[in-house]
């Protein structure tokens, strides 16, 4: 067996940008899994996946030409099934040796087991090991036909009758073991050792040696960069020394990085130019200008380090590098400045309606056929921010308003060019209109997927409106039945459970909302109001319930990421408010570390059984009827430690109350220990089970302790 390295290589037409970094992957990997399946990969052996706009490609390390040979034990059937009376084989036991490639063996060459129930007959022995083109073939095949793309193009091949499907059509394969061509075949293709370079800057197709060589010499020669990686730093490279050399930055976004993957993903010969644009479309909003030059035309934006300001400047990525680049340059600039004067003009018109007289155009617009239009769902959320605002200490009039203008700028030019400035125009608008700084900013952020900071005072009507449209898109997407299901979720009602979650945790944080008060905006509150603004018959039945019990939900497994899950079933368990819930769990992990939590939370559990077995109300404790010392001394601990444990809950210092508690432990030991609860006399057994519902009560404040019993 002789190991050397093997490059396979399929060149097609432009391949889906956004999805080459995958099917690289993807591809190589298909390739070397079957092969590692098959034995074919020496020890060591180390892949690399390729990928260019016009390439996949892998290369092993160390791939055998044959695989060692391969014990196998094969089972075949029941021998009562497989043999006749005689011994011989039946025509059954005949039909599978033949159907698995075993007809050359005889009965005498058959090993009988025993499986517990029966005799089995097996085939074992030893396989020849899998020769590099049958198991290549094999691969190819595999990689080909399980790419991670939705849909595939059929094209015809040059017999003008054979179609094939593939992700683009494919023009060459190359497969090289070491200096020899492996024979494989693919979409019409047959192996060879050439390969092809830059569609323009290399004319002439490449005869390869050997293995090792491809990548070399498709770099020299054919003015290829085939790896994605090393694409993707070489214009990172070129990006910042550009940018740094003008003074400049194409700052760090995650726009900016998905734009650098995609351009890694267009060409295969990177080289970067400046262009410019004339200023007078600065004063057009940067947002603007920044998303058509990104999202069009694939350019990087140009940035003041200092300030952050856009300039006139961008960065363009070319797939070709003439000895003069400036037709290059010039043609892009040509093609950018009308879409740049395009967002000119659709921003200077609109402009000149006031955005608070569009409101009355969504009503043409449908939020929902069961929901009715936009202007009717503008209400819904307008009314919940006025009744939500001055129960955070908000600006009513102010929350009102914003939750008015938030979708009036749907109707605008800009917004129909470009949906995804959606909020960004309305906030320009108003802040042209003179609008409130806080309304502005509420149309800034509205569209924002979580709350990470502390709520201030010049965010707390953003974070109204915020409030205000998650709670009316859960309520009311809910309740006609479009709950989310498994892996779908097209209406982003997990995002808005996560929102509301965030709003709610940097509400505490800003202090306007207390971990020690129970404020009536919480979130059953919330929610039940924005019930209440839908017509009669709109929702369906339970809806509220439902819908809360999903933010609860989404909140049990944000937390699982970073608390102990028991703890957090401890406190969910009470449904407490929701800007409760993190200080409990932690006051939770806190108190699973003490000492006396083990034995408190099993105590609790089996008192919560007892209390099962109650029948009817439990009267008031009869000091009379303590008649063992350990149940007294339980009374006291329990009279002596409730108003404590009391006012560290009140006062928000959830780890106190809990350790409060701690002291309990002693008496409660004691009392299983001495007490027979479930005792003979009704007044007895009524009164120990009153004595353990007070402590009950007063072991789980915070949370069920009964859930951090192990």
């Amino acid at each position: 067996m002789n190991a050397r390295p093997l490059i396979l290589e399929l060149v097609t037409e432009e391949l889906p940008p956004k999805a080459l970094k995958a099917l690289g992957e993807a591809f190589a990997d298909g390739i070397e899994k079957t092969l590692q399946a098959q034995h074919l990969l020496a020890e060591g052996c180390v892949r690399t996946a390729y990928a260019s706009p016009r390439r996949l490609a892998v290369h092993l390390s160390a791939v055998l030409d044959q695989a060692a040979d391969q014990p196998f034990a094969e089972k075949l059937m029941p021998a009562a099934i497989g043999l006749d009376a005689s011994g011989a084989a039946t025509p059954a036991l005949q039909k599978k040796l033949h159907a698995k490639g075993l007809d050359h063996l005889a009965v005498s060459q058959l090993t009988r087991r025993h499986d517990g129930k029966q005799d089995v007959l097996y085939a074992e022995g030893t396989a020849p090991g899998a020769r590099l083109a049958d198991g290549l073939q094999q691969a190819l095949d595999h990689a080909v036909t399980h790419l991670p793309i939705p849909k595939v193009m059929q094209y015809q091949l040059a017999d003008g009758r054979t179609s094939v499907k593939f992700v683009r059509p494919a023009h060459h394969l190359l497969a090289l073991w070491g200096d020899a061509v492996v024979p494989v075949r693919t979409l019409g293709l047959k192996a060879d050792r050439i390969t092809r370079g830059h569609r323009f800057l290399c004319q002439d197709p490449i005869t390869i040696a050997t293995a090792d060589e491809w990548a070399q010499r498709l770099g020299h020669e054919g003015r290829v960069i085939p790896s994605f990686e090393q694409r993707r730093a070489k214009i990172a490279q070129q990006l910042a020394d550009t940018s740094a050399a003008l003074g400049a930055t194409i700052g760090q976004s995650p726009e900016a990085e998905a734009l650098l993957d995609e351009v890694t993903a267009l060409v295969e010969w990177p080289t970067v130019y400046v262009g410019a644009f004339e200023k007078e479309f600065l004063s057009v909003p940067p947002e603007c200008l920044i998303l058509t030059m990104r999202l069009n035309q694939k350019y990087f934006p140009l940035f003041d380090p200092e300030t952050g300001a856009l300039t006139h400047r961008f960065l363009i990525v070319s797939n070709m590098q003439p000895q003069d680049p400036t037709f290059i340059i010039q043609g892009n600039q040509r093609v950018v400045r009308p879409r740049l004067a395009d967002a000119q003009f659709f921003y200077q018109t609109d402009l000149k309606t006031p955005l608070v007289e569009r409101v009355a155009e969504l009503a043409n617009s449908v939020y929902h056929n069961k929901l009715g239009s936009q202007l009717q769902r503008t209400e819904r959320v307008r009314k919940l921010a006025h009744w939500l605002a001055p129960l955070l200490g908000g600006d009513a009039p102010a929350a009102a308003r914003a939750a008015m203008l938030a979708h009036a700028d749907l109707g605008t030019q800009m917004v129909g060019e470009f949906p995804e400035l959606q909020g960004i125009m309305g906030a320009y608008y108003a802040a042209h209109d003179g609008e409130p700084a806080d309304v502005v900013r509420a149309l800034r952020d509205q569209y924002r997927i979580r709350l990470d900071a502390p709520v201030s005072a010049e965010t707390l009507t953003a974070t109204i409106l915020f409030m205000a449209e998650r709670a009316e898109t859960l309520i009311g997407i809910w309740g006609i039945g479009l709950a989310p299901t498994g892996e779908r979720d097209p209406y982003g009602l997990r995002r808005a459970a996560l929102g509301l979650i965030s709003a709610y945790e940097q509400l505490t944080a800003g202090g306007w909302l207390r971990a020690n008060q129970d404020s009536p905006a919480r979130l059953a509150a919330l929610l039940e109001q924005a019930a209440e603004n839908f017509a009669p018959g709109t929702l369906a039945d339970g809806t509220v319930e439902a819908v809360l019990n999903f933010v609860y939900e989404r909140y049990r497994n944000l937390l699982a990421a970073s608390h102990e899950r028991a703890a957090i079933d401890a406190v969910l368990a009470l449904r407490p408010p929701l800007h409760q819930v993190a200080a409990r769990v932690q006051a939770c992990v806190d108190f699973v570390a003490l000492p006396q939590a083990e034995a408190l939370a099993a105590a609790n559990k089996r008192v919560s059984n007892l209390l099962k077995k109650a029948e009817g109300t439990l009267p008031a404790i009869d000091d009379s009827l303590l008649c063992e010392p350990a149940e007294r001394q339980l009374a006291d601990t329990i009279a002596r430690l409730a108003p404590q444990a009391r006012h560290e809950l009140d006062a928000g210092n959830f780890t106190a109350s809990l350790a409060v508690l701690a002291q309990a432990r002693d008496a409660v030991d004691q009392f299983f220990t001495e007490v027979m609860v479930m005792a003979d006399d009704p007044q007895v057994r009524a009164n120990r089970l009153a004595l353990l519902q007070n402590l009950h009560g007063l072991m789980n404040q915070v949370a069920d302790l009964s859930r951090l019993a192990q």
